[in-house]
């Protein structure tokens, strides 16, 4: 692959860069057009920031403390906007810990009446606090996909990552999901699970990490899933505070840079969705929501003025942020890309 100079250092709002590349002209580079959207086949809906648990890589600073919830006005007009264009089919519901949101459940029961496919990314932990002990059995009453995050299958680095006793609450909840049905084969269940880095790195081959983890799982403990996606961290938030503090973050910046992957651009998940924040914002993706950075000016900017037609062509905001989903074989919600 081509290399890249090193990125610099950004100013405390994480946004301008002091000195150096960019990614769109990374872009230009490569003889490759500024991104752009290929039209909105998905929703992802960020409900609200509030989470039981508190993991270091986080990019959305979620937790117990956060106060951020989409109200049930925001969730109607947003079920408005998927009645007038059922040519969006996906809604990917996240958080925070989505099903902390109060009307979680009325917002997937919509959306499946209005025969869309729902996807649920979930910590797995969340089926234990109190008044969550039904959820296992509502999503597969409504056939949710469960997007689960398990970032290792060693229980002392999710213990590390995630939390003490996190790993086992985990295991205990796959092994719940398992006997409804979810990760077997004709039950017409998906459960997924997402691998992310311990540290400033890129993830492995995604394909051979799946076949390790069915093995390990498995194994030891006679869970089953359908896929695993490979997901790079992000340098936002709690994780990017973490690189400035260990002072990493121009070194992992740099990774990033010189691991770009021009056959990754494709299929990047803001070319195919929106994203809407728990206030009702519109986003290019859930990583410049986390950043403020918002839809670029003259497109709709919230619900409330959601038009497909514009958003289905706009131009995308990009920033050094989007190297992290370029690097390697990709990443996206999805997982690995190329």
């Amino acid at each position: 692959m081509k290399s890249l100079p090193p990125v610099p250092l950004l100013t405390p709002n994480g946004l301008q860069p002091i000195a150096g590349i960019s990614f769109a002209q990374t872009l230009a580079d490569y003889g490759l057009p500024p991104l752009t959207s290929q039209g909105v086949e998905t929703l992802q809906i960020n409900v609200g920031k509030i989470c039981n648990q508190t993991c270091h890589h986080c990019h959305v600073d979620a937790g117990p403390h956060r106060t951020e919830i989409m109200t049930l006005e925001t969730m109607d007009t947003i079920l408005a906007v998927l009645r007038r264009h059922p040519e969006i089919q996906t809604v990917d519901l996240t958080g925070g810990a989505p099903e902390m949101n109060p009307h979680f459940e009325y917002l997937v029961s919509e959306c499946r009446a209005l025969d869309r496919h729902v996807l649920d990314r979930c910590n797995l932990t969340i089926f234990f606090v109190k008044g969550k002990h039904h959820l296992p059995q509502f999503l597969a009453d409504h056939h949710v996909e469960i997007i689960a995050s398990l970032p290792c299958y060693s229980e002392a680095n999710v213990d590390q990552q995630r939390g003490r006793g996190v790993f086992e609450r985990s295991i205990m909840a796959l092994r719940q999901l398992n006997q409804l049905g979810y990760g077997i084969e004709g039950s017409g269940l998906a459960l997924n699970l997402v691998y992310n880095p311990l540290g400033p790195k890129l993830p492995p081959n995604q394909r051979k990490l799946e076949a390790d983890y069915k093995e390990e799982l498995g194994n030891r403990f006679g869970i089953s899933f359908n896929r695993l996606y490979t997901i790079t961290n992000m340098p936002i938030s709690r994780f990017l505070d973490d690189l400035r503090t260990t002072g990493r973050y121009e070194e992992y910046m740099e990774l990033l840079a010189n691991s770009f992957n021009p056959a990754s651009v494709d299929g990047l998940m803001c070319r195919k969705l929106i994203s809407i924040g728990w206030d009702g914002q519109l986003y290019d993706c859930d990583f410049n929501q986390m950043l403020d950075i918002p839809i670029l000016k003259g497109m709709p900017q919230t619900i409330t003025d959601f038009g497909l037609e514009l958003l289905s062509h706009r131009p995308i905001n990009t920033d050094h942020h989007c190297f992290g989903c370029t690097a390697g074989a990709g990443s996206s919600c999805g997982g690995a890309i190329a």
